[in-house]
């Protein structure tokens, strides 16, 4: 799967999706996490639609998406596009979310997070 992480630092989940200037993408499944890239998405329009649709196509290879804050537009906007946003408490570490999700799958995954490691499993085949 991959995961985008809208961070300031690269160590912790620090961004509103929608004022976030960097996402750090990352390759994760049960055993490793790889990151991939860092994301520049400060290039953006004015215009609130469009500026959304301008972040939702810097992260198009996500299937997950963790942030600080989301609106309900651009949650809608970002589910439609077959991303997944997870909101957490500002401050929440790269490291341990990815940890959290590994530990996830190991285990008996929720639904959703089911549904996006059997999607993101198809793509890559």
């Amino acid at each position: 799967m991959h995961i985008a992480f809208a961070s300031s630092t690269g160590e912790s989940v620090d961004q509103h999706f929608g004022w976030s200037k960097t996402f750090h993408l990352y390759r994760v499944d049960e055993e490793s996490a790889e990151l991939l890239k860092v994301i520049d998405s400060s290039e953006e329009p004015e215009e609130e639609k469009a500026k959304l649709a301008y972040k939702i196509d810097t992260i198009k290879e996500a299937d997950i998406m963790y942030c600080t804050q989301i609106g309900p537009t651009a949650s809608k906007m970002v589910q439609s596009s077959g991303i997944h946003p997870v909101r957490v408490k500002e401050g929440e570490g790269i490291e341990s979310a990815i940890s959290e999700l590994q530990e996830m799958l190991k285990g008996k995954p929720p639904i959703w997070l089911l549904r996006i490691a059997h999607k993101s499993k198809q793509r890559s085949l």
